[in-house]
């Protein structure tokens, strides 16, 4: 097998593990910064237009 060949089964094997790392990373990060709170600020915002109110 050459090198080539087990970089990619090494990937293969842990690039979703890998992915769910950095998922999980990026919503930590977002939840430290409160970006949810400016979220859920704007979805009442755009609420409150679509019924008339704001």
């Amino acid at each position: 097998m050459s090198r080539r060949e087990k970089g990619t089964a090494w990937l293969r094997a842990h690039g979703g593990w890998m992915l769910l790392g950095m998922g999980v990373a990026f919503v930590i990060i977002g939840l430290l910064r409160k970006e949810h709170l400016m979220i859920l600020e704007k979805a009442i915002r755009i609420c409150l237009e679509c019924i008339g109110i704001g």
